[in-house]
Formats: C-alpha cells, sequence, structure tokens
C-alpha cells in the first residue's frame, strides 16, 4: 500500500510537471516566435525605407574561395547566422554568366588560400571561370600559399582557370599530386573480441572492408587507383592547356613539388609574386570599384520572362523518413520523403515545366533509395522532364535514385556507379564474455533473432541474408539495364560494385554527358522544348520554411528550450562533427542492405 500511494503521489507530481514544463515551453517559443517576426518586420520595415546604394558604374567581382562554394544554402533559423559559407554553386554559375554580359563588370579576382571543395565542384567552377573569361574580361586569382600542408592539387587546379595567377612571394604551391587512404579496423575489432559478419555483392562493393580486411583488397585498389589516376590526367591535362604547358612538363613540376614561389613561378604554374594590396592596386587603377560576388548576385533583377524549373537537392546519405524529424540534419541527409515531397509539391505546381535534380550522394538505405526512384519514374511519366545533375559523387544509392531519369549529367570528376550492395552486422558475444557481461534470451520464429549482436548468423539465417542481397542486386541492375538501355552482360562489367569517373561514366553509358548545371539548363531547354536562349529560373523545392516552422519541429520533437537558445553553436557543432564520422557510424547501424560508397580520404 505504501508503495502504491508513492506511486500514485509521484505520478500526479509528474503530470503537475510536465503540464508547468509544457506551459513554460510554450511561454518560450510564443517569445522567441514574437521576437523572431519582430525581428522580420524591423528588417523589412529598414529594407524599405533604406535604399541600397547603387552599385559602381565599373566593378570588379571580388569571389572569396575561402569561404567555399557549397552545394545548397543551410537553411534553417540559425543557418545566415552561422556565416562560414560564400554561395551555392548554382548561384555561383548564373551569377558569372550574368556578370559576363553586364558591361559594368570589368573583371574578376578571387582569393584561395585553402583547400578547394571536391573534384567536381571544382570542376564546376572551373568551367563557370572558363566561360566568364570569353567575355574578354580580365580574371586573377590570388592566393598567399596553395596547398603548403595538403590539398594544394585541387586548389591549383582551381586556380589554373584564372587567366593570372598573383601568389604572396612568401607562399608555395603544394601540386603534389593524389593520394587515396583509408582505415581499416579489423585488429581493433578482432584485439575486442568483436566479430563481423557481412555479405556483399560483388567483389568491388568494398565498404565492408574497413570491418573485414586490414588492407586494400586487389579490387579495392584496382578501384583506388583508377580514381587517382584519372583525377591525375584530368588535372594535368587541365593546368597544362591553362598554363601553356605540356602534359609532361606539368607531371614533372607535379614530382618536383610542394615548391617554393620562386620555383612556382620559374615554371610557369604562377604569373606574379606580389601581396594582395598589390593585387587590389593593379585592378582598380581604371577606377574601377571592388564589389563582392554576394552583393552584386543580390542585387540583380529576375530575368524578365524566365521560365521556372524546379531544383530538387538530394544531398547526404539516403536514408528512409524525413530528415525534418531532426532539423539539425536537413543538410546532411538525404532523406526519401522530403525528396518525395519536393517531387509532389513540383508537379502539383503548373508554373514548373522541368525538374532539375541535383545529387550529391554516397548511398546509403535500399529502400530509400528505390522510394526516390519510384518519385523521378513517376515525375517522368507526368510529362514534367528529369534532368539529374551530379555532383562530387552520385554512387550506388546515389546512382539508384538517378538511374530513372530523362538525362543524367556528371562532371568528369564525379564519382558514380557502384551498383552492387553489401549488408550484415558485428558480434560482440567475445566482447560481453571479456567484459564479465552475460545475456540470455527467449525467442519465438526461426529467425526472430537474425540481427541480434549477441549471436553469429545461424545457417538459416545467413541463407536469408544472402537471398535478400541477391534480389536487391538484380533489382538494381535490372532497373539500371533497363534504364541505361544496356545489355545484361554489358550491365555486369559495370556493376559488380565498381566505381567510375564521369568520363568514363559517360564512354560507357551510365550517363548521357559531361558538364555541370550549364549543361543541365541545355538539356531541360531540349526537353522542355525551349528557344535556345531562353532564360531559366531554378525554383528550390521543397519551398525553404519559416524560421517559426522550425521551432515548432524542435518542441513537437520534444527538444528543451536551452537547446533552442544555444542552436546556433550546436548546429555548426554538430554539422561538423556528423559529416567527419558520419561514414563510420552509419556502417555501425546499417538500416536494413546498404547501397553506399566505403569511407576514403583523397588528398
Amino acid at each position: 500500500m505504501l508503495w502504491y500511494g508513492l506511486s500514485r503521489l509521484s505520478f500526479a507530481q509528474g503530470r503537475k510537471a510536465m503540464r508547468l514544463l509544457g506551459r513554460i515551453l510554450l511561454i518560450i517559443l510564443a517569445i522567441i516566435g514574437s521576437l523572431t517576426l519582430a525581428i522580420a518586420g524591423l528588417g523589412t520595415v529598414a529594407a524599405l525605407s533604406h535604399r541600397p546604394e547603387p552599385l559602381p558604374k565599373q566593378m570588379v567581382l571580388l569571389l572569396d574561395l575561402n569561404s567555399g562554394v557549397v552545394e545548397k544554402m543551410p537553411e534553417g533559423p540559425f543557418a545566415q547566422l552561422q556565416g562560414g559559407h560564400s554561395m551555392a554553386v548554382n548561384e555561383l554559375v548564373e551569377t558569372l554568366d550574368r556578370a559576363a554580359r553586364d558591361p559594368a563588370v570589368t573583371a574578376l579576382v578571387a582569393r584561395l588560400d585553402r583547400g578547394a571543395p571536391g573534384m567536381a565542384r571544382t570542376q564546376e567552377i572551373r568551367d563557370a571561370v572558363l566561360a566568364f573569361r570569353k567575355a574578354n574580361k580580365r580574371t586573377v586569382l590570388f592566393s598567399s600559399g596553395l596547398g603548403e600542408m595538403g590539398g594544394g592539387t585541387v586548389a591549383y587546379y582551381l586556380a589554373s582557370a584564372f587567366q593570372e595567377i598573383w601568389l604572396q612571394p612568401s607562399g608555395g604551391i603544394g601540386l603534389t599530386g593524389f593520394s587515396a587512404e583509408r582505415p581499416f579496423i579489423k585488429g581493433t575489432l578482432d584485439a575486442l573480441g568483436i566479430q563481423t559478419e557481412f555479405g556483399a555483392r560483388h567483389e568491388y562493393k568494398s565498404a565492408i572492408e574497413t570491418f573485414t580486411q586490414t588492407r586494400f583488397t586487389k579490387e579495392s585498389r584496382e578501384s583506388m587507383q583508377m580514381l587517382i589516376d584519372t583525377w591525375s590526367r584530368q588535372v594535368t591535362e587541365g593546368v597544362a592547356a591553362a598554363r601553356g604547358l605540356t602534359p609532361p612538363q606539368v607531371k614533372t613540376l607535379v614530382d618536383r613539388a610542394p615548391l617554393l614561389a620562386s620555383e612556382a613561378k620559374d615554371g610557369g604554374l604562377v604569373d606574379r609574386l606580389a601581396y594582395w594590396d598589390e593585387v587590389v592596386k593593379s585592378l582598380t587603377e581604371g577606377g574601377a570599384k571592388i564589389v563582392g560576388i554576394e552583393k552584386y548576385q543580390s542585387r540583380l533583377p529576375p530575368e524578365p520572362n524566365a521560365v521556372k524549373v524546379a531544383l530538387i537537392y538530394g544531398i547526404g546519405q539516403v536514408q528512409r523518413g524525413s530528415a525534418e524529424d531532426n532539423p539539425l540534419e536537413e543538410d546532411t541527409a538525404m532523406s526519401s520523403e522530403r525528396v518525395a515531397k519536393a517531387f509532389h509539391e513540383a508537379l502539383k505546381d503548373p508554373s514548373i515545366k522541368a525538374i532539375l535534380f541535383r545529387i550529391d550522394s554516397p548511398g546509403g538505405s535500399y529502400t530509400a533509395s528505390d522510394a526516390i526512384w519510384r518519385e523521378v519514374t513517376n515525375a517522368r511519366a507526368s510529362g514534367k522532364p528529369v534532368i539529374v545533375s551530379m555532383g562530387d559523387v552520385a554512387a550506388s544509392g546515389g546512382y539508384f535514385s538517378a538511374m530513372a531519369a530523362d538525362r543524367i549529367i556528371a562532371q568528369p570528376g564525379t564519382v558514380t556507379g557502384s551498383i552492387g550492395v553489401f549488408s550484415g552486422k558485428i558480434v560482440l558475444a567475445e566482447l560481453w564474455k571479456k567484459l564479465g557481461v552475460s545475456w540470455d534470451e527467449v525467442h519465438n520464429g526461426q529467425n526472430s533473432a537474425i540481427w541480434s549482436t549477441n549471436t553469429p548468423f545461424s545457417a538459416s539465417g545467413w541463407e536469408r541474408m544472402n537471398t535478400s542481397l541477391d534480389h536487391i542486386y538484380a533489382d538494381f541492375t535490372t532497373k539500371a539495364q533497363q534504364a541505361r538501355k544496356l545489355k545484361p552482360e554489358d550491365m555486369d562489367k559495370l556493376a559488380r560494385g565498381r566505381i567510375w569517373t564521369g568520363d568514363a561514366a559517360k564512354r560507357l553509358g551510365l550517363v548521357d554527358q559531361t558538364g555541370g548545371y550549364a549543361a543541365a539548363l541545355v538539356e531541360i531547354r531540349e526537353l522542355a522544348r525551349l528557344p535556345a536562349q531562353m532564360p531559366v529560373t531554378l525554383v528550390p523545392f521543397p519551398h525553404p520554411k519559416a524560421p517559426f516552422d522550425y521551432l515548432l519541429d524542435i518542441a513537437r520533437n520534444g527538444r528543451l528550450p536551452e537547446e533552442v537558445s544555444t542552436a546556433i553553436t550546436i548546429e555548426a557543432r554538430l554539422t561538423r562533427l556528423l559529416t567527419a564520422i558520419r561514414p563510420v557510424l552509419a556502417m555501425l547501424d546499417l538500416d536494413g542492405q546498404d547501397l553506399r560508397m566505403p569511407p576514403v580520404e583523397v588528398h
């Protein structure tokens, strides 16, 4: 009776506490919402009362590549307060295209002192700069040093698109070529008594080797060597063409690097050794003013009579469900529900004439990838063309999501393919023994404990898992074969988990064209039967949420008020942390069968 009375008392007190906490939460959210609306209102009033100063009659656009050119600008109520991002790559491509046609813009100057983005995104930026140069406008890149401590190869490749490269005299050029590294933790798992039981389809599907091997297998080494050899060729040929050198001359410089500033200049990699103030003086001597490219872009009026095209992003690991379950993950995961919502909204909008699906994903959940494949298929059936543009990587589940599109476009350096599947589990039985922990269980059903980490697969469990892998691999390859109009024997040569660069994928028939946003817009105009020079406006789908909607999401998912008050710091830190550790953690948290690339560090 005493226990029962205490239980009732505790329960009543708990209910009161929860009601009190709920009221406090509502009050805090109301205050935050009111402040948000007030700030937005003040911003509107300020915008209406303050006319922005006109742009100069002569401008040199400043592109700060140190701030980063991202696939997609972060969303959320605190995203713009975080800083650290310059422009989305599609916005940069469009802005440089319009600046090339603007007589008030006389030149483009960029600063790059850190590592460049991924290979494909670098090629996208290079293409945009080279297109700008065709307008006979000056392009200058200044650096205090490119890759002195590593990561300089892609950075210099990006710099080479500019007509002039100015290097600080104390700087250097780290054009050292590519290397690929990958962690293998089998020895650690063995020492801990952790057993791994994974299956893959087929020999090139190497994601599981982090846990099952101590070094590259023959097939995974072949894949990695192919990747860095292809990128090396692309960089060597691109630098040679841009700098008036031969590929053998560039290769000799690569093997000598890292280079001192004077060595880089003598080798033809740099035009002038100078400081930033000297660059500014050179560019403004004729009276031109330096204007940040973001400021210039914000003042551009809409293109008259532009046709609307939906821009749908598929960025990050493919996962089931909605990233809205966790607002912090909306920019780091490719949620099947969010992508489906975007397609549904775009199909219902009569002003949308086509869909551009931008994918930058190493893959993930099979069922989520298949759900996205279905959305692409349905969109095509509705009569609205779907064009896929691939970023740095669109492999495994990323390729699965893309393959039903009308056209697929990839940069030469995009990593794609990886048509295969893996699944399995880790077994902790021996680890528990070492820790003195014992488990017991009861079950009903021969395979009810198939995914338990306490026992190995039984014979029937292993058979069931392999049957599933065979089914998924057959589904993946059959859909790819039909979409790309390939024979089964040709599909087998391209699949089995092999990765391909974009230029190889074009040659082999896995993609239709090489290029980026500009190439995608050409295809869109053709498929939507638009005039070749018709202006196109990319409209993001799903439509961005208002700040108060994010607060409601946080409240709905049970997050505490203090998390809201520190969300700026939390979002920034967690995004960096999740980006760094997600590939390995995801391997330990399989969502059924997985279509994913292995985590690899490329320098």
